[in-house]
């Protein structure tokens, strides 16, 4: 959107946000009011889940996160919830190790990590972040294997994959 073209390192988007905040912020208020209402309109079609992909929110600082990322996943959240308090939520965030208790907080119901961190550390912070947001229980968790390793044999893959749900 503000890229023009996918983006590895998200440089326009950032350059607005040092910029231009306000602009920034109108944008991406439109932006997550527009995805609530999608979100809605795919549980009213028959999605019993709603998952958020953040593209460029493992690319901010914590701070940044809290400023351009949080409060805008925190409407989509929100709303959805409003609606339908059952249906799940879920987060994902690539390389997002230093955010997790953040994203725990926007009180969504699991949190997806990626290979970056390890499922048991994770799990704790979840908890740790939905716990200092004042949200009941420790929240779930999904995700964390590294992509690369089903290029392993299929013992590798599984001795991996049966290491997460342990820790899970």
């Amino acid at each position: 959107l503000v890229e023009g073209k996918t983006s590895k390192e998200y440089l326009e988007i950032k350059k607005m946000a040092f910029t231009e905040p306000k602009l920034l912020h109108a944008i991406l208020k439109n932006l997550a009011e527009s995805l609530a209402e999608y979100a809605l309109f795919q549980i009213e079609n028959g999605a019993q889940l709603i998952q958020i992909f953040d593209s460029w929110a493992g690319h901010l600082s914590p701070r940044d996160y809290d400023e351009f990322a949080a409060p805008y996943q925190k409407m989509i959240l929100e709303k959805i919830k409003e609606k339908y308090p059952t249906v799940p939520t879920v987060t994902y965030i690539k390389h997002s190790g230093s955010l997790i208790e953040r994203m725990a907080a926007t009180g969504v119901d699991v949190v997806s990590l990626d290979w970056t961190v390890d499922m048991a550390e994770g799990r704790e912070r979840i908890a740790a972040g939905r716990e200092k947001a004042g949200l009941k229980g420790p929240g779930g968790v999904q995700g964390n294997l590294d992509p690369g390793v089903l290029f392993g044999d299929f013992a590798t893959i599984k001795e991996r994959a049966e290491e997460i749900m342990k820790k899970a």
